[in-house]
């Protein structure tokens, strides 16, 4: 007979798996995917479509079949048996495995994490060159920050990097509280969307524009600026964008439900908004390491701007290398 058809008309319990696992994991229970699962019946059920897995991910590693297939079926083993076996004892392997592979994988993959990623760093570019270009656009930054602000901007940064964090420790904790506050706003309105976007939109803006303006040359204070938010900065920004990420999936959970009763559909959407929450907190804590010690130092711009290609190195690395998927989730099966 040949393997590959045989598997082929075993994807319908496959896709039932599927869905017993989803259901599990957002409740804990198999009559969350309907109630023929109800009690014992679906527990009977799942450990018959794990078993039958299990014998179909043999027959496709015996037969060569391609190996997006097999793949597929060690990726829904490891799921279902997670299911079956879990437990509450902490697991080396298994953190590492989550930390360093499903957590990236999934931020990568989730449309939410592209719509703040695109919106909040689009936004900042093109104020940064609208900001810059004086000539062009001379009214823009006043009109978008103030000039109060601007001139308040420039008085702050007068002052040389000389070694002594007594004028930069105030400063330090003013931006801290100022963008982490960005990012929990970001987080708390996200479950409106609307409001969530608007803050994002806006403090995109805005940084944006005060980069551009303290780019001029004609700005005072503009290379102790650059002295001081160069090091920190790519962890910093991009942790306000994965904590607007991380808001708008569960304001997605609560508006778009895809077959789900509202508060399981929002369970389902605070659970893989956890990943995109720890990375953002984790790269704020980063950030406050680096604005703390390194910015306000004396040490040579060349380290600093070092220390930027190498965490925005680390941070592409994180989210884009080991994040890109290794393979189709589903594949059809060919035969050999």
């Amino acid at each position: 007979m040949n393997i590959a058809k045989l598997l082929e008309k075993r994807r319908s319990n496959w896709d039932e798996l599927e869905r017993l696992c989803e259901a599990m994991e957002v409740r804990g229970k198999t009559v969350k995917a309907g109630e023929q699962y109800r009690g014992a019946k679906g527990i009977v059920r799942f450990a018959t479509l794990y078993r039958g897995v299990c014998a179909d991910l043999a027959l496709a590693d015996a037969y060569h079949l391609p190996p997006a297939t097999v793949t597929y079926l060690h990726r829904l083993v490891a799921r279902a048996h997670n299911q079956l076996y879990r437990s509450g004892k902490f697991s080396p392997v298994g953190f590492f495995d989550l930390i360093f592979r499903d957590a990236p994988q999934q931020i990568f993959a989730d449309p939410c994490v592209r719509v703040a990623t695109i919106v909040f760093f689009g936004l900042f570019a093109l104020s940064m060159y609208l900001g810059y270009q004086q000539s062009l656009f001379p009214d823009f930054a006043d009109n978008v920050v103030g000039s109060e602000q601007l001139s308040a901007l420039e008085q702050m940064y007068d002052q040389r990097i000389d070694g002594s964090l007594d004028h930069y420790v105030s400063m330090s904790g003013y931006y801290i509280m100022h963008n982490t506050g960005i990012g929990l706003q970001c987080f708390a309105y996200g479950i409106l969307l609307i409001p969530c976007l608007y803050i994002l939109a806006y403090n995109g803006v805005a940084l944006g524009t005060m980069f551009g303006y303290m780019a001029r040359e004609d700005v005072g204070g503009s290379d102790n600026f650059f002295h001081f938010v160069t090091a920190h900065g790519p962890f910093e920004l991009t942790a306000i964008a994965l904590s607007a990420a991380a808001g708008l999936r569960l304001g997605v959970g609560l508006f778009h439900t895809a077959g789900l009763t509202r508060m399981d559909s929002m369970r389902r959407s605070a659970h893989r908004s956890v990943p995109i929450m720890a990375a953002a907190a984790t790269l704020f804590v980063l950030a406050a390491f680096t604005e703390g010690f390194l910015s306000p130092s004396p040490a040579p711009y060349l380290l600093k701007a070092g220390w930027a290609i190498m965490s925005s190195a680390l941070i592409s690395f994180y989210f884009v290398v080991l994040g890109f998927p290794r393979g189709p989730r589903r594949s059809p099966v060919r035969g050999t």
